[in-house]
């Protein structure tokens, strides 16, 4: 989803919880190019520094994804939905170290108005149509993620499991 945010010029808000204590975000994840990168206490990402961002971008829908699903996201996804953002919590974008954390803070979500969807719906909702200038970018990004989710067995989900 950052590779896919430079392509289509999205702004990336990242925020990390307490990073003395958790560590700050994995290096496999580039986040250089971050609109905004905050240490934070506070659970849900909402702060003024983001709100900043928000508001400058004119934006009105939220891609959220992250970890801990049940506390940071979910906490996050409640205060925009509060705040009259339309919240689209990419599935298979949120984890947590407590596996069965997930599908709860996502039903959780749900049922609060937040759309439930995952990355390759999402970034083919942004393309709306195959000729789209950063389609190919876009599928090639998707293909690459089907790839390595073969293999990577945390990218998978339980059999059986729902949101």
């Amino acid at each position: 989803m950052i590779k896919a945010s430079a392509i289509l010029n999205m702004p990336v808000v990242v925020t990390e919880q307490y990073p003395k204590a958790f560590g700050p975000t994995v290096s496999e994840l580039d986040i250089s190019d971050a609109a905004v990168r905050l240490e934070k206490t506070k659970f849900s990402m909402y702060l003024p520094e983001v709100v900043e961002v928000l508001k400058k971008q004119k934006t009105k829908s939220v891609l959220l994804l992250g970890i801990e699903s049940h506390v940071c996201v979910l906490q996050t996804a409640l205060e925009l939905l509060e705040n009259d953002y339309d919240v689209h919590v990419i599935a298979d974008g949120v984890s947590s170290q407590n596996y069965p954390e997930i599908d709860i803070a996502i039903a959780r979500m749900k049922a609060a108005g937040a759309i439930i969807t995952t990355s390759e719906s999402a970034l083919f909702q942004l393309c709306e149509d195959a000729k789209h200038e950063k389609f190919k970018q876009i599928s090639g990004l998707v293909k690459e993620y089907m790839e390595s989710s073969k293999v990577n067995k945390l990218l998978q989900r339980a059999a059986g499991a729902s949101l």
